[in-house]
């Protein structure tokens, strides 16, 4: 038996992305009607409830149910809306949702028969990913960014001043922990040496070589953050019923409602398969049995995600949504002071272990750093017995000499103040200079225009 890749076959590249593509489109619009059952299953689990299980065996229809009820719901257009934007709207918001899915590998390399006349009887190695760009990272971080466009038109176009406020939250969340998002992924780049997702998974073969235990700093931001961009509880600030009755959804309903409700369980999806695949091992089980059999390696897939779904609906159990500003400080005040200690926790370890040569000393090198943030996050965090003040304007960033504000002050001011600096010392200079010797000075110097436009310029006769 012959083994061929399967881009050596014209007739194998052009129809294995379609079949592979068309399979797998369909287990990932079925998986999320089902996440809806998983998250209404669960809460009434962790609520001492039973849960949807009246339509078919213990309710696993529920969510084809919930489908046909939203296509016979009226599609209502509000009065003084944008009818095209409005419109548009959810499908700016799923689609880039979709496409994320597009450079997320969910299994290794397989073996399957493939009929060619011309090359014999040979077996085709196939990809079970429909593209591993070496910039998958990066398109990823431009898909997630374009999603907030949906969110803030779907506002904009509902003529509603609930659906505007949300869609403002929504924005301004999404853009406050789009920076930790990003640079705590730029520690798996670090690590793989590459942004091709698919070089990441096969750097994390065995379970001690998953980056989650290289530098967990970076994978608990990675999670708190495509929490916030998902716009989950306990950060579902954009959607608070009690507060803003649906936020941008207000206006929305049938199929368009069912659009964003279906591009949330997507992007949940697709950000489970992102933690995964960067920090845990993606397809890897971690102990090699997914070499020997990689046909096991899409169904490690699955389970991890599974499990990261779950955390999701469970923190949604557990714990309340916090408050606005509060949510806001903890992104710009917290989650950005240690996404960059994250990274460079990661690139001095990188620099100390490539110079060594030594894995060993990669792993003292992360150590100390372990320490170093464990100590930084007990003396900043842990200040015990200090008397909360109540403060009903909490501002961003405070002048506060203990605080992160005053030092990104001080580092913003003299930023600021470096050229009014360089103007001064100039000036001081031909000062000094003029004192010393008055004839150079005045070559120097710069005479004014007279009013014929004429520079009046000093000839050698005077």
């Amino acid at each position: 038996m012959n083994v061929v890749q399967c881009s050596a076959d014209s007739g194998c590249s052009v129809v294995w992305p379609i079949v592979f593509g068309a399979v797998f489109f369909f287990i990932v619009l079925t998986s999320f009607a089902y996440t809806t059952l998983l998250e209404r299953r669960f809460i009434a689990f962790f609520q001492q409830r039973i849960g949807p299980n009246r339509v078919g065996p213990l309710g696993f229809l529920q969510p084809l149910a919930d489908g046909i009820k939203l296509i016979f719901k009226e599609d209502l257009m509000p009065v003084g809306a944008s009818r095209a934007v409005f419109t548009l709207a959810p499908l700016i918001k799923t689609l880039p949702v979709l496409l994320l899915f597009g450079v997320i590998p969910i299994g290794p390399e397989i073996v399957v028969p493939w009929f060619a006349p011309s090359l014999g009887d040979v077996w085709f190695r196939v990809p079970l990913g429909l593209a591993d760009p070496n910039v998958g990272l990066l398109w990823l971080l431009a898909l997630t960014s374009i999603g907030t466009y949906g969110i803030v038109l779907a506002g904009w176009s509902s003529n509603n001043k609930y659906a505007m406020l949300g869609a403002l939250r929504a924005s301004a969340q999404m853009i406050s922990y789009e920076l930790s998002f990003g640079l705590s992924l730029a520690v798996p780049i670090m690590l793989a040496g590459s942004m091709s997702l698919g070089d990441m998974i096969r750097g994390q073969v065995m379970v001690w070589d998953w980056y989650v235990f290289q530098n967990p700093l970076a994978a608990l931001i990675l999670i708190i953050a495509v929490f916030a961009e998902t716009s989950r509880a306990p950060f579902d600030l954009p959607e608070a019923e009690q507060e803003l009755t649906q936020g941008y959804q207000t206006e929305y309903s049938g199929m368009k409602f069912a659009m964003f409700m279906m591009a949330e369980y997507l992007a949940m999806i697709a950000v489970s398969a992102l933690v995964v695949a960067t920090f845990f091992g993606g397809y890897n089980d971690g102990f090699g049995l997914v070499q020997n059999a990689p046909i096991l390696g899409p169904l490690v897939m699955i389970g991890k995600i599974l499990l990261m779904l779950i955390l999701m609906v469970w923190v949604r159990a557990t714990l309340p949504r916090i408050r606005y500003d509060r949510l806001m400080q903890f992104g710009w005040k917290v989650m950005l002071p240690a996404a960059l200690l994250a990274v460079v926790w990661t690139a001095v370890s990188v620099v100390i272990g490539d110079l060594s040569g030594s894995p060993i000393v990669y792993g003292i090198a992360g150590g100390i750093f372990f320490v170093v943030v464990v100590g930084g996050a007990y003396l900043m965090f842990g200040r015990g017995g200090e008397d909360e003040q109540a403060e009903e304007l909490d501002p961003m960033i405070t002048g506060e000499r203990k605080g992160i504000g005053y030092a990104a002050l001080n580092v913003l001011g003299g930023i600021l103040a470096a050229p009014f600096i360089l103007y001064n010392s100039l000036l001081k200079m031909l000062d000094r200079l003029a004192s010393v010797n008055p004839e150079a000075a005045q070559e120097m110097a710069i005479e004014p225009v007279d009013q014929d436009n004429k520079p009046a310029r000093s000839s050698g006769a005077d």
